[in-house]
C-alpha cells in the first residue's frame, strides 16, 4: 500500500499549493522576506515605530461553514475567516501585518479549496495583510466528503504608547456602531434549526429579502473594517475605544472595550435594524434578549469617541460609504443597559 490508498493524495496537494501561488502572491507587503512554500513564513517589521507591540488574534467561521458547504458556495468564507482575525487585532488601534490559515479536509478538493483560498486572499488585500503561510490537511476518515473547517491567525502592530486598553475612555463619550453586512459569522447554529425546523430552503426567497434567497443573505460576508478605521487614526480623529461584535452581540462585546467602573446605555431604536434579524426574529420567534444576546443585530463593529467629535467622526465615516449611528453613551456603571433583558 501507499499514501494514497490510505487516502492521501500528496502530488493532488503539491498541485493544489502552485494552483494557489499566484493568489497568495497578490496579497504580498514590502517587508515580506522569502519565497511561498517554506517551512515558515519570515515577516520584517515595518519601520517608523518607536516601541513596537505585536497584537495576536485567532478565530473560525463556525458552523457558517455548513452553508457553504450544503450550497456548495466557498468564496465568501475566506473573507469571513480574515475578517473575524483582523476586526478583533484592530480594537486595540493595531495594523494587520499578517495571516496564517489552517485548512482541513477529508479529501482534497482543489476546486472547491481554491475557492476557499481566494476567499482568504480577498479579504487579506482588503485589510492590507499578507497571506504568510498556511497548513493544508488532508484527513480521511476525519471529514465526510466535501467538509472542511479553517481556522486563522493574525498578526498586527501597534506603537505602545497607541493601545487602546479602555484607560483612554470617559464618562460621556459617544457610542457609535458601524453597520454590519448581515449575521457576519456568529449564530448560524440558531439560524440553521430556524431555517430546518421551519422546512424553509436555502434557495427559498422570503419576501423582505428584495428578491435574494436565503443561501444569497446568509453567505454574505463579514465586514472588514480595518481600512476605515485605520484611516481614522490616522487622521488622529479622537477614537477612545473599539469593540467587534461577534458572538454575544453588544451585552457581550462593548463591555470589553470599558475601563472600570463604566457601563454603555444603549438605545435600541438608533439603527435601522436588518430585515434578516426581523426574519429570525419571527420564523424563530426568539425574544428580543436572545437575538441581541446571539447576533450583531445590524452593527458591526463600535468606536467610542467625546461627544465633541461625534460629527466629525460619522461624517468621516460617511465618506468611507460605511453606515455610522450614534447607538449609545458612556455612563457609570458595569456592562450594556438600556437593550432588552
Amino acid at each position: 500500500m501507499d499514501y494514497r490508498e490510505a487516502g492521501v493524495d500528496v502530488e493532488a496537494g503539491r498541485a493544489f499549493v502552485q494552483r494557489i501561488r499566484s493568489m497568495v502572491d497578490s496579497t504580498t507587503r514590502p517587508e515580506v522576506l522569502g519565497n511561498f512554500g517554506g517551512f515558515s513564513g519570515l515577516f520584517q517589521l515595518p519601520i517608523g515605530y518607536r516601541e513596537p507591540v505585536l497584537v495576536s488574534g485567532t478565530d473560525g467561521v463556525g458552523t457558517k461553514l455548513k452553508l457553504a458547504q450544503n450550497l456548495d458556495r466557498h468564496e465568501t468564507v475566506g473573507i469571513d475567516l480574515v475578517a473575524m482575525c483582523v476586526n478583533d487585532v484592530l480594537t486595540c488601534g493595531a495594523e494587520p501585518l499578517f495571516f496564517l490559515d489552517y485548512l482541513a479536509t477529508g479529501t482534497l478538493n482543489s476546486e472547491q479549496l481554491a475557492n476557499v483560498v481566494s476567499g482568504i486572499t480577498a479579504g487579506c488585500r482588503q485589510s492590507g495583510c499578507a497571506l504568510l503561510g498556511g497548513e493544508t490537511a488532508e484527513m480521511p476518515g476525519f471529514y465526510q466528503v466535501g467538509e472542511y473547517d479553517l481556522a486563522g491567525f493574525c498578526v498586527g502592530i501597534v506603537e505602545k504608547s497607541k493601545i487602546l486598553d479602555g484607560s483612554q475612555v470617559q464618562l460621556g463619550d459617544v457610542a457609535l456602531g458601524l453597520a454590519s453586512q448581515g449575521v457576519h459569522s456568529n449564530g448560524f447554529s440558531l439560524v440553521r434549526k430556524i431555517v430546518d425546523d421551519r422546512g424553509y430552503n436555502w434557495s427559498d426567497r422570503p419576501d423582505a429579502f428584495d428578491g435574494k434567497s436565503l443561501g444569497d443573505v446568509l453567505l454574505t460576508p463579514t465586514q472588514i473594517y480595518v481600512q476605515p478605521i485605520l484611516g481614522a487614526l490616522k487622521q488622529e480623529l479622537p477614537i477612545h475605544g473599539m469593540a467587534h461584535i461577534t458572538g454575544g452581540g453588544l451585552p457581550e462585546n462593548l463591555p470589553r472595550c470599558l475601563g472600570v467602573g463604566q457601563a454603555v446605555k444603549v438605545d435600541p431604536t438608533a439603527w435601522t435594524v436588518l430585515p434578516i434579524f426581523d426574519w429570525l426574529a419571527a420564523e424563530g420567534d426568539v425574544s428580543p434578549t436572545a437575538m441581541f444576546h446571539t447576533f450583531n443585530m445590524g452593527i458591526g463593529f463600535v468606536v467610542l469617541v467625546p461627544a465633541d467629535a461625534v460629527v466629525t467622526t460619522m461624517q468621516y465615516f460617511s465618506n468611507q460609504n460605511l453606515a455610522a449611528y450614534a447607538i449609545g453613551e458612556v455612563i457609570s456603571g458595569s456592562g450594556v443597559v438600556g437593550l432588552p433583558e
